[in-house]
């Protein structure tokens, strides 16, 4: 690479930052992380009516979530602004006029009752559909009748009847279109404002973009730009095209399968750096066995040629799987300060707060190897924390047991627990293992119902670290609680 590499994310505040977004977004700030290159931020923000409120926001935090930082953009600046495309409109109306004026592009004034005519006429023949270039050939004339009667027109770019039109894809090869298929597309709407095809092939060159990274299905799009490149004058950056991403089934990703706001998982208790690991699994690898990687190996390993041609598969249970594996390579400093927003949020509303974080902090190794998501420690915990066990009585009565048994059994229990001086881990252990023989019980039938009783729970973590942690006066007065529920039921 003689100059250095300058790429860009560019999505549309249409909607929220989503799987395929994102990874799209993650592969170009790679590229430019690995070659020490410039990763730019675009808002494409021409599309007024479909525009969604805080979706500018949004995107913003999904990507500073994964730690994609940007160097230039909104809140960054940098040299090539402005980074809205709402803020380049004379840049765009510049270009279209030079296009009309050297015979590459023309005002079209039809209707768009006359184009949906038109639209529906051609899929009745089974024709595909496409612009039948009745405004290209119009005299100026014809063209100053129309603006007399004050119809507003879009400019269309004039594309060659005849020959090919193709680019070497890093990913696909070679790839060209036969130029008749190609319609006669808009380039600047009646309103003044781009469309998508026509303001990032200005853009794009205005800001020196080197590489293009996109989704597969733009594929299809980027003979126009190249026409488009090849009229104005302009040098075509390095085209790579990155395979769709596909739910389980080999469908195309959609909601069912997890294609929802990146915040959302966030919100669902994925760390980002997991998440990161995961994104860039799809459709990219380092080799055929490599699957957990920190953020510096995949910058220095990325390169474009290891993305597949293949559709890669999004499996949310891969997911959970590297979560989890993330979350218990965690310091508990660090699992603690993670799990502490989720406990605030998940935790009963009876609970007192601000949590203890000394508190938690002794309760997170128990539940860490249990922990796939940061949403579940609220659940795998809560009886560390609440006052009040709710439980069915009927769950202390473990297997070859009888109610007397159990009851016999709570009663012995709280009565030698009570005597104990220290409620440590080992003492707990070195009185109530024997004490199961005592009772003619298996060490398991006895830790089960003491497990219930000061829990509510059937499984937990460790018994004996789980008491130590609830503390001798909390277990003494569940025990007690249970052999009064016990005796009730």
């Amino acid at each position: 690479m003689t100059s250095p590499v300058r790429v860009r994310f560019a999505p549309s505040p249409t909607g929220y930052l989503h799987v395929g977004g994102v990874r799209t977004a993650l592969f170009n700030w790679l590229l430019a992380r690995h070659t020490g290159g410039s990763f730019v931020l675009r808002i494409e923000d021409t599309d007024v009516a479909r525009t969604v409120p805080g979706a500018i926001e949004a995107i913003m935090e999904g990507l500073r979530w994964l730690g994609l930082d940007w160097d230039e953009g909104p809140e960054v600046g940098g040299d090539y602004g402005p980074y809205f495309q709402s803020q380049r409109l004379p840049l765009y109306q510049a270009a279209a006029e030079r296009l009309v004026g050297q015979g590459d592009a023309y005002y079209c004034y039809c209707s768009p009752e006359r184009l949906e005519a038109l639209r529906k006429e051609q899929i009745a023949r089974k024709q595909p559909p496409g612009y039948d270039r009745a405004c290209r050939d119009l005299t100026r004339q014809e063209c100053a009748r129309y603006e007399a009667a004050g119809v507003k027109p879009v400019v269309r770019f004039k594309v060659p009847d005849e020959g090919r039109t193709g680019f070497t894809d890093a990913i696909y090869g070679d790839v060209a279109f036969e130029n008749r298929t190609i319609d006669d597309f808009v380039m600047l709407k009646s309103d003044g404002y781009p469309t998508y095809n026509f303001a990032n092939v200005i853009d794009d060159h205005a800001m020196n973009i080197s590489h293009v990274i996109r989704g597969e299905e733009f594929i299809s799009s980027t003979p126009r730009h190249l026409l488009m490149y090849q009229a104005l004058g302009y040098r075509p950056p390095q085209f790579i095209h990155t395979p769709a991403i596909l739910g389980p089934d080999r469908a195309k990703l959609s909601k069912r399968h997890g294609a929802v706001s990146i915040l959302e998982y966030r919100d669902r208790g994925y760390l980002p750096e997991a998440m990161l690991n995961f994104l860039v699994l799809i459709g990219w690898s380092l080799d055929d066995k490599t699957e957990i990687m920190t953020r510096q190996q995949i910058i220095a390993s990325f390169v474009p040629e290891r993305i597949g041609k293949t559709g890669a598969v999004f499996n949310i249970e891969k997911l959970d799987w590297m979560n989890g594996v993330y979350i218990r390579a965690l310091s508990i400093d660090d699992f603690t300060q993670r799990a502490l927003p989720f406990l605030d949020k998940g935790l009963p509303a009876g609970v007192k707060r601000p949590l203890d974080v000394s508190y938690m902090r002794s309760i997170m190794p128990l539940v860490r190897e249990r922990t796939k998501k940061l949403t579940d420690v609220p659940d795998l915990t809560r009886f560390f924390f609440v006052e009040e066990l709710e439980y069915d009585p009927a769950l202390l009565v473990s297997k070859n047991m009888t109610p007397e048994s159990v009851l016999s059994a709570l009663e012995i229990s709280l009565d030698r627990l009570s005597g104990i001086p220290a409620f440590g881990e080992a003492a707990l252990e070195a009185l109530l293992r024997p004490l199961a023989g005592e009772l003619n019980l298996k060490a398991g039938q006895l830790f089960s119902v003491l497990r219930t009783a000061v829990t509510g729970e059937t499984a937990t973590p460790p018994l004996f670290q789980t008491m130590a942690v609830l503390g001798k006066d909390r277990c003494l007065k569940r025990i007690a609680e249970a052999i009064e529920k016990l005796r009730n039921h």
